[in-house]
């Protein structure tokens, strides 16, 4: 990618961006993985087009159709899928066997079973953490990555998110903490887990929706409080909260595993990390160690945004970032 370098002294906002045109995939189909999963998948844009991989947030978001449309449908073969238990695959909200080894394994599966020799690699948020664990062990099937919304997975952002963001969004915090009695509030996290996974329906969705609330309020650079009343609605509060939460209950990188200890593996491989200076679910500090590790990556601080790719700042940056891949063999 050229000289890299922090692209942020004398910042003037570029034209931003907008969305590639609405469409619909060429083909989808179910793999069937680990017992006893099923990973939906769905390819868009152009079926001789150079392959790109598109990593959801969460875990458990699952993907969503706007999503397509941050990638030129003429240029770029765009695989999306949904993670374990997300979206439509399934089963939904199985925790069983998901984990991040798993997720690594389906993608590679994935891969193989489109022929894809290799691929740019995009995802933001979650879907960081898992391009990063991803390439730093599949390098070689990388042709670049697109990487926004730094988050390593440490005990430290959790904590930011779970604990001292209360003091940026107090509103959204009061609610969050109110379904959790006082004297289980010392392990957010546990106690959320304990309802996520309860048999009993009405704990369980009246947690999910808590849980979901507050994360859409923290997201975007203006808050965005939400209101959940659909089926639909309760079930991706669901599938972000549940997977989501058992992720940070079960599968937090201690720090002799860090991320940052790998990026030997793929420090040759061009990249682009995109990060809001005021992310608020994934605060700038994981991007900043990530950029003094990695210098060879372009890191681009976008001073006027959140945390969210629908941000416009945002989205406009990740469109260009695809737009320059188009340059990448």
């Amino acid at each position: 990618m050229g000289n890299h370098k922090n692209k942020n002294s004398g910042y003037r906002s570029p034209p931003l961006l907008d969305f590639f045109p609405e469409i619909e995939p060429y083909s989808s189909g179910y793999m069937a993985v680990d017992e006893p999963h099923e990973i939906y998948w769905e390819q868009c844009g152009n079926p001789d087009g150079v392959p790109i991989v598109f990593f959801h947030g969460g875990p458990g978001s699952g993907c969503k159709p706007i999503q397509r449309q941050f990638y030129n449908p003429d240029y770029y073969r765009i695989i999306l899928f949904d993670q374990r238990g997300a979206g439509r695959s399934t089963p939904f909200l199985c925790l069983e066997d998901n984990n991040t080894d798993a997720l690594i394994r389906d993608i590679e599966q994935l891969r193989e079973h489109l022929s894809i020799d290799r691929w740019h690699v995009s995802g933001g948020s979650w879907g960081s953490t898992l391009a990063l664990s991803y390439a730093a062990d599949h390098a070689d099937k990388i042709i670049s990555l697109i990487l926004r919304g730094i988050f390593l997975m440490e005990q430290d952002s959790i904590d930011w998110l779970y604990k001292y963001n209360q003091n940026v969004y107090p509103e959204a915090w009061e609610q969050f903490v109110s379904v959790i009695p006082e004297n289980e509030r010392d392990d957010i996290i546990g106690a959320y887990h304990k309802r996520l996974t309860s048999e009993d329906r009405e704990t369980q969705v009246k947690a999910a929706m808590s849980w979901s609330l507050y994360e859409s309020a923290c997201s975007s650079l203006i808050p965005n409080y939400e209101i959940i009343t659909t089926d639909d609605q309760k079930d991706s509060a669901l599938s972000v909260s549940v997977i989501e939460c058992h992720y940070f209950h079960t599968q937090i990188i201690k720090p002799e595993n860090s991320l940052l200890n790998k990026v030997n593996n793929f420090r040759h491989i061009p990249a682009t990390v995109i990060q809001g200076r005021y992310d608020m679910i994934c605060p700038i500090i994981s991007a900043h160690k990530l950029h003094m590790t990695w210098p060879e990556a372009d890191y681009i601080v976008v001073p006027d945004a959140g945390h969210s790719a629908m941000d416009p700042p945002i989205r406009s940056r990740l469109i260009e970032a695809s737009e320059h891949a188009k340059t990448i063999r």
